[in-house]
């Protein structure tokens, strides 16, 4: 009978050890793991996908100099057709100069939320609304303009008011409050 107590002590003494180091082993593992392994996040907002992009950098600018960083980190959703740096490079000379400077901020604005449309609609979504109105799907922008989407040999082409065509070139850039179009020209609204 003393020999089932002490086996008894003794078992019950190596059964807490034994959680012991599991409960540490557990701990450390779940540790190392939260380390090493990746943590997945959502993508950054529109703005934060733009600033961590070379091809964006003058968007960027005109986004701080028109002050709209905060609505376009704001929830949305947004679709932005997105101007890439060579985009703005095919304005006449000059022209992105002007439109940085404090005095012409309300065109700048104008003409960034022209590129806005409110909503999240993937390439996909375009391409279905296109198709849906015979070809050519008219698309109310953030400004208050429209700007029109076709389809050319396979490619979204968007049209502003003057007749200006842009292509998308890069569709479906996850941004966490929405997604970018990127294309190759700037669309201008109505002055």
């Amino acid at each position: 009978m003393l020999f089932y107590y002490y086996s008894y002590k003794l078992s019950n003494k190596l059964m807490k050890q034994i959680f012991t180091f599991l409960f540490v082993a557990a701990f450390a593992l779940n540790s190392i793991s939260a380390s090493i392994l990746p943590v997945k996040q959502d993508p950054p907002t529109i703005v934060g996908v733009a600033a961590g992009n070379d091809n964006f950098t003058t968007l960027v600018a005109a986004v701080k100099a028109a002050d709209l960083v905060s609505v376009l980190n704001s929830d949305g959703p947004f679709t932005v057709f997105a101007p890439i740096n060579a985009a703005f490079d095919k304005l006449p000379e000059g022209t992105v100069g002007t439109l940085l400077k404090p005095e012409n901020k309300a065109t700048l604005t104008s003409v960034l939320t022209y590129h806005v449309v409110s909503g999240k609609f993937a390439a996909a979504d375009v391409l279905a609304a296109i198709k849906a109105n015979n070809g050519s799907f008219t698309i109310p922008t953030v400004q208050g303009g429209k700007l029109t989407a076709t389809v050319k040999d396979g490619k979204v082409i968007l049209t502003d008011v003057a007749g200006n065509s842009a292509t998308v070139i890069i569709a479906d850039v996850a941004a966490s409050n929405g997604v970018i179009h990127a294309i190759d020209r700037v669309v201008m609204p109505t002055k």
